[in-house]
């Protein structure tokens, strides 16, 4: 019985072909182009939640703000693309991966140093040209996504956490709000789901420990075990070219998001 309006706002993280195939690292705002201007409408009352693909929303948010809701998580793993091969390992020699994240690159150049990283910005769709016209042989993207464009079929492989450890948040949707703004915080608080918070909670306080940003390729992923209350995390740090990988993973019994956040910078701190 509530009744909502919804507001489309563009932002400045959004690709246009004139920009070039610029990675977010090298944009100025980094991240925080995907919600910056969301946030300035939330600010200013204009809208009463702000919703944003978690893995895009920057570790810190301004003052004033929280994000305490997070959706049931979609799948967090990364799929690999290709017209010409089922994994990255088929790929020839010198073949060209496409992709923005310095994640991904990183990751990819620990395991196939051979391979030439291409910057590719755009939405699924036109990353997806991209590869059918030959610009690169290959294109990593979060399957989450895809499965919501109805593309999953496109995916030649799903990425085991194993080969591809996803970003922090990567699959979850989450809502920001005002944090005075008690009424509508209670409103969202029947979306929030408590497993995917868990585990979304831990992969940021990693963020957190290790001053994560889109300048940083840093992996984090949450697994829950409703049996046993426990959760598994895993969190890397790399070096850009993936020469140097920095690993570490710990499990902890799970009662309220504190334990979710205090695992989380235990293992940002290995």
């Amino acid at each position: 019985n509530i009744q909502c309006e919804m507001v489309i706002i563009k932002t400045d993280g959004d690709w246009r072909p004139e920009q070039g195939e610029i990675r977010l690292s090298e944009a100025a705002g980094g991240k925080g182009l995907f919600v910056s201007k969301i946030e300035e409408h939330l600010a200013a009352g204009d809208i009463d939640i702000a919703v944003h693909a978690l893995k895009d929303v920057p570790t810190f948010l301004p003052d004033g703000f929280v994000v305490d809701c997070v959706l049931k998580r979609d799948d967090p793993r990364d799929a690999f693309i290709s017209l010409t091969a089922r994994s990255m390992d088929e790929l020839p020699e010198g073949a060209t991966i496409g992709t923005v994240s310095l994640r991904r690159q990183a990751l990819i150049l620990n395991r196939r140093p051979d391979i030439v990283v291409q910057p590719l910005r755009g939405n699924a769709d036109t990353r997806m040209e991209k590869l059918r016209q030959g610009q690169v042989d290959a294109i990593i993207l979060a399957y989450g996504g895809l499965q919501r464009l109805n593309l999953a079929q496109c995916a030649s492989t799903v990425m085991s956490p194993e080969a591809m450890l996803p970003a922090a948040g990567q699959g979850a949707i989450a809502i920001e709000t005002r944090v005075e703004d008690q009424d509508i915080r209670q409103v969202v608080a029947a979306l929030h789901d408590p497993v995917s918070g868990f585990c979304c909670f831990a992969e940021r306080a990693v963020l957190e420990v290790l001053d994560g940003s889109c300048r940083t390729p840093i992996g984090a992923f949450g697994e829950y075990n409703p049996e046993t209350k426990q959760m598994r995390l895993r969190g890397l740090v790399a070096s850009a070219d993936g020469v140097k990988i920095y690993r570490g993973e710990e499990t902890a019994l799970m009662g309220n998001d504190s334990d979710a956040i205090a695992l989380g910078h235990r293992v940002g701190r290995i």
